[in-house]
């Protein structure tokens, strides 16, 4: 994939929807998704933070419901495919790794890692089993292979989930280039085109910005790893944060942003 297209720029916007980590939370989403259904206007564009899938039971069915939601706002706005933006999460990043295991200089270690971080619940909304893929990684590459065949298969059969990951993109940003959309965070002293993975693995000093990246007045980020909740401070500082620790409180953060890097609304599900 070119090095342009990892990245969205935002034209002709009315408001920016930004979707905080989901992490197959179903019954959350759905909710989101029926606001975002019944407020959303012509012009207004929507950005997916990341971490769609992972950790609950459900990723297979949330990404279903969220393409669903993408064709009826491009059916009903006449939204072009670009409005609408998926960022690469690190569930998504780890599950695109098993895409490729059969290259993994070590896939066992790999897999268990994954396994580890949340990733095995992904696969087994797709129906196979984290035994199998344990297993599977140590038997050699051609067994390998053949199971990363059966894993696209059954991707396909799933209208839109294999383009899902093969479009997924690094960060978005508006036209005006005041407010920049990423997953986790960027390293400050790195322009975009050189974050490498900081996007979806973080970076230490991420959360102490006090003052603009660039020309990016408001950095929206869909995942925190600590505890620092503080959402509605974030109103106030660069870096706002749609996510709360712990993982198991099952709330998705969401907002809606002028270009201009202004709040307009935070919100949660129900």
């Amino acid at each position: 994939m070119a090095e342009e297209s990892n990245f969205v720029e935002f034209k002709n916007t009315g408001r920016i929807w930004a979707i905080g980590s989901i992490h197959s939370n179903i019954k959350a989403f759905n909710s989101i998704k029926k606001f975002i259904i019944n407020n959303f206007e012509q012009d207004d564009k929507l950005v997916f933070l990341g971490n769609v899938i992972g950790l609950g039971v459900s990723s297979k069915e949330t990404l279903s419901s969220i393409l669903e939601l993408r064709l009826n706002l491009m059916a009903k706005f006449k939204i072009k495919p670009s409005e609408i933006v998926f960022l690469r999460g690190a569930q998504e990043e780890m599950f695109s790794k098993l895409l490729q295991l059969h290259i993994a200089p070590n896939p066992v270690e790999i897999v268990n890692w994954m396994f580890e971080h949340g990733v095995d619940k992904t696969l087994g909304s797709y129906g196979l089993s984290k035994e199998e893929a344990i297993s599977v990684s140590s038997s050699g590459t051609v067994v390998i292979s053949k199971w990363i065949s059966k894993l696209n298969q059954i991707l396909q059969e799933n209208p839109g989930h294999k383009e899902f990951f093969l479009n997924l993109k690094h960060a978005a940003y508006s036209s005006s280039k005041k407010i920049l959309f990423v997953n986790r965070g960027v390293d400050i002293k790195r322009p975009l085109s050189a974050q490498n993975d900081c996007f979806w693995w973080g970076y230490q000093d991420f959360s102490k910005i006090n003052k603009p990246y660039n020309s990016f007045v408001r950095i929206v980020r869909g995942y925190q790893s600590n505890q620092n909740n503080e959402l509605e401070l974030s109103k106030n500082k660069v870096v706002c944060t749609l996510f709360k620790q712990p993982l198991t409180n099952n709330i998705i953060f969401s907002g809606i942003f002028r270009e201009n890097g202004e709040i307009i609304e935070l919100f949660e599900s129900n």
